[in-house]
């Protein structure tokens, strides 16, 4: 990897340091908060759904914890760019899988993003002999625009203000659609775009030694 952006070897980091564990600990915290989700109701007056949000948040929040940390105390890993976008995907899944079950979210909807998010997930593990494809802008808007949706979505906010949280819930969910979609098709073509690159700098080293066979053979 070389360095991360404190110019310290991030090969020399151990992968069980605090931030991957902070992240780690969010995907295993995903189960109780899904949990809490399925046996919830929409009622503003059903604490455990209240609840259940709130662990959504603090889950999400952990986020920006582990990742202060891991560029604070140079911590920055291989493992941590691979388990922080999938510690995400297993929350953000996780709410949108149970949602669908409750009747609250369209099942197109759930499927139609956890489909680009298991396939990026994939593609990196493709490729991660070769390189590591962290998040990218986009993909970090994304996350906050899904973070807030699916908290909105979570929240018991329709039983309280009606028909307008519903509109609402739509417009952001629709944001999360398209952005979702659009940021898949950028992961794609710059991970090809790169493995392009590493193909033809591959290519480049082995051209010399070829012409200087051909040399010492004449």
């Amino acid at each position: 990897m070389g360095t991360n952006g404190s110019g310290v070897d991030s090969t020399r980091v151990s992968n069980w340091n605090a931030a991957n564990i902070i992240t780690v600990a969010r995907i295993l915290f995903a189960p109780a908060f899904i949990w809490l989700l399925l046996i919830s109701t929409d009622q503003a007056s059903d604490v455990t759904r209240w609840v259940a949000a709130g662990l959504f948040v603090l889950g999400m929040a952990t986020d920006g914890i582990d990742g202060f940390i891991a560029r604070r105390y140079n911590l920055v890993t291989d493992l941590g760019k691979i388990l922080d976008p999938i510690a995400d995907k297993v929350l953000t899944g996780g709410a949108l899988i149970a949602l669908s079950i409750l009747g609250e979210l369209p099942w197109w909807v759930t499927v139609l993003i956890l489909v680009r998010e298991v396939g990026i997930t994939i593609f990196r593990m493709a490729v991660i002999s070769d390189q590591v494809i962290p998040a990218s802008r986009g993909g970090k808007i994304k996350t906050v625009v899904q973070f807030v949706a699916i908290t909105a979505a979570l929240m018991p906010l329709s039983a309280l203000w009606g028909a307008p949280m519903d509109i609402v819930n739509t417009v952001l969910m629709t944001l999360v659609v398209i952005i979702t979609l659009a940021t898949g098709i950028d992961y794609l073509v710059d991970g090809v775009r790169q493995q392009r690159k590493l193909a033809a700098a591959a290519s480049a080293k082995k051209a010399p030694s070829r012409t200087t066979k051909r040399r010492g053979g004449k």
